[in-house]
């Protein structure tokens, strides 16, 4: 073991690494390398030899759309145990809690896992020197292969997110979100609400059973970024996909896509706050939808840019209704949503809306300005080396386009797509997705 004030400095080390530049220009070609392992996984490889550090991402079909109604918040429940320590497993000892956190602390490496709506991701970081990221690979496959899942872990887990879910409930955007959600995504998974019951119903053998059936290595996509070639690439690969390989390939029901609002929602509800919470929205698009590019521009423009969108020009410099107004897109692999947001004073709650209402119909009736189009192109395309310029950066890029199946020189092409969108593409793409008569409206704390 590394003494532990070098263990932490090189900690350290591999925390700053994780910030410093990749060396890619934003105009430079990002080669992406693919190829199916024989487990059936996908596999995607950036080669990025100036930082000697790699990073890896696992991403499975276990998120929380794959949450048994009954027992919402399975799937977060399960990645947040995944480092509470391994079992015994193929001759060597169990680690418990703190043992592993300490192995992984000698190693300088850094594991972990999440859940989000479409996907549990598990995710490693490690210095490439070849001792370090032996035993990081070696210590991330045991762990992927027998976590322990252990029940006093679990209870105090549980006791931590329930007070933090009561806490959450005395702020009036919890409530907002929580309709939002409901009237949006009605029976669809992604609108499945996590409550004190559901978490109360969850036991370790459910977090057991979950990750069996969807951490298979049949389904996964592995994405990796850093200072390796693709021998050493694939090795890592088959030792990770050898760990999931006895999870088996059961298959997976289909989910639907997300279906649009038949009409307008209003929720409209009390709560004693100084600031009213006010949603506009409705279902949006998929992440591989074809005018992903003339939504993502026009969204700038609209309520993506801060203080020079039109929301905020609108709502804050012209009216002084709110310090803020945005709006956005969050598409997932089954659809997602579109989301206007403010804060006000209750009493102004109903104006602000009537003027967030009417900015979003006339942007979808008239579209930007050439004055405005261009603006929004020179930010984003004098900004993109911004979203590849670390290796986290760059491999959630990859990763998502692992995920969601888009083109492997889709990063080579942003910029240009970015500049070959029109003032017509914009138009014609929000008057597809969006409909300013069929929205979701939520105000929490509005005047009684």
């Amino acid at each position: 073991m590394l003494h532990t004030s070098l263990a932490a400095s090189v900690r350290w080390f591999l925390v700053v690494l994780g910030g410093l530049a990749v060396a890619l220009p934003a105009q430079a070609a990002i080669p992406i390398q693919h190829w199916t392992h024989a487990s059936g996984a996908r596999v995607y490889l950036v080669a990025s030899p100036a930082i000697p550090m790699l990073d890896v991402q696992i991403d499975m079909d276990g998120g929380s759309l794959r949450d048994p109604p009954s027992r919402a918040g399975l799937a977060s429940a399960t990645a947040s145990l995944m480092s509470a320590g391994v079992a015994a497993h193929q001759g060597q000892p169990a680690l418990d809690e703190n043992q592993l956190s300490e192995a992984w602390v000698d190693l300088g490496a850094q594991m972990g896992a999440q859940a989000g709506g479409d996907r549990l991701s598990v995710s490693l970081r490690s210095l490439t020197e070849p001792d370090l990221l032996e035993g990081a690979v070696a210590l991330a496959a045991r762990q992927l292969a027998a976590p322990a899942w252990p029940d006093a872990i679990w209870q105090r887990e549980r006791q931590r997110w329930l007070a933090s879910m009561k806490e959450a409930e005395t702020r009036p955007g919890t409530h907002a979100g929580r309709a939002f959600s409901q009237a949006v995504y009605r029976d669809h998974p992604y609108g499945r609400e996590v409550t004190a019951t559901t978490v109360g119903t969850i036991t370790v053998d459910h977090m057991r059973a979950f990750y069996r059936r969807h951490a298979a290595a049949c389904r996964a996509q592995v994405s990796l970024v850093g200072a390796i070639d693709r021998a050493t690439a694939e090795r890592i690969v088959d030792r990770f996909m050898a760990a999931l390989a006895t999870n088996g390939c059961e298959p997976l029901s289909r989910v639907t896509p997300v279906v649009p609002l038949a009409q307008a929602v209003e929720r409209r509800l009390p709560f004693d706050a100084a600031q009213a919470q006010v949603l506009v929205g409705q279902p949006g698009h998929r992440r591989n939808d074809p005018d992903f590019f003339p939504l993502f521009v026009g969204n700038y423009i609209l309520g993506g840019g801060g203080f020079v969108s039109r929301l905020t020009t609108e709502v804050r410099e012209k009216r002084g209704l709110s310090y803020s107004a945005y709006s956005y897109f969050s598409p997932g692999l089954h659809g997602g949503t579109f989301q206007v947001g403010l804060t006000t004073r209750p009493d102004q709650a109903e104006q602000a809306l009537g003027v967030a209402r009417e900015v979003v119909k006339r942007f979808v009736d008239e579209g930007p300005t050439d004055a405005e189009l261009q603006a929004a192109k020179d930010y984003l395309v004098n900004g993109f080396a911004l979203r590849i310029d670390s290796n986290r950066k760059l491999l959630d890029n990859v990763a998502n386009i692992a995920w969601n199946g888009l083109p492997l020189d889709y990063l080579d092409t942003w910029t240009a797509r970015v500049q070959s969108v029109t003032v017509a593409d914009i138009r014609r793409a929000f008057a597809r997705v969006l409909q300013p008569d069929r929205m979701v409206t939520v105000v929490v704390g509005g005047a009684r």
